[in-house]
């Protein structure tokens, strides 16, 4: 089944601008027009990737975006008119994939929405994401790590924490990207252990965890800055 994307946006006019050509390119849609009704669906459906509007009644993208990584791993592109260098700083700190200006050309956000997918390993309606040794299936909520050549090959699965699971999806979507604490505070940790110091323990317990199945090294830690899940891309 091809990839579902949730259109979160009040303005019907540019949804049906955004529905059509993702449509046209064989992605299914579904739209919600306000911040709840977006959180209810993506609740319900488990859409692929969220294409999310910061001004909505209800909830505003803000919210819905912190919501949406505290309970998942969706990608999440904000398609807004808020074109300030501190709006798409927000986004990307509490944990948006990309930001696209409104207005928008719909050929280059379609695009946006296939290069997201791929790295989130969901272009094909799927929710693996695989890097080096790794394995990592987001509907499934499993890990593994596959070492060996295929005919002897050794498959380990992890026993992760839900804050290891949301830290080991979070970063593996963007493997080489250095993450800072507080980046991996605002994506993955609920409010009640959102302080930066717990974010090393965190990371410290994953990676003796994938250590000892066979993926050492990961995540890698940068000096000063925080962690990401690869040394090298």
């Amino acid at each position: 089944m091809t990839a579902l994307a949730l259109i979160a946006e009040d303005d019907h006019d540019i949804a049906d601008i955004l529905r059509a050509y993702l449509e046209r390119e064989g992605l299914r849609t579904v739209h919600a027009a306000d911040g709840r009704a977006a959180l209810d669906l993506h609740l319900a459906l488990k859409p692929d990737i969220v294409l999310l509007d910061v001004s909505m009644p209800r909830m505003d993208g803000w919210q819905v975006l912190s919501a949406l990584r505290q309970a998942s791993a969706t990608p999440v592109i904000m398609v807004t008119a808020l074109d300030q260098d501190i709006d798409k700083l927000q986004a990307l700190r509490i944990g948006a994939d990309d930001y696209v200006v409104k207005p928008f050309n719909p050929v280059e956000v379609v695009a946006r929405v296939k290069a997201v997918l791929r790295r989130s390993g969901a272009a094909g309606g799927g929710g693996v994401l695989r890097v080096g040794p790794l394995e990592i299936d987001t509907e499934a909520h499993m890990a593994l790590v596959r070492s060996g050549q295929h005919d002897g090959q050794d498959v380990r699965q992890l026993a992760l924490t839900l804050t290891e699971f949301r830290l080991l999806v979070h970063m593996a979507r963007t493997p080489a990207r250095v993450f800072t604490r507080g980046d991996l505070v605002d994506a993955c940790l609920p409010g009640a252990d959102a302080l930066d110091r717990t974010v090393d323990s965190h990371i410290s317990k994953l990676r003796r965890k994938l250590e000892e199945a066979g993926a050492p090294g990961m995540p890698a830690g940068v000096r000063g800055v925080g962690y990401r899940l690869v040394a090298r891309a």
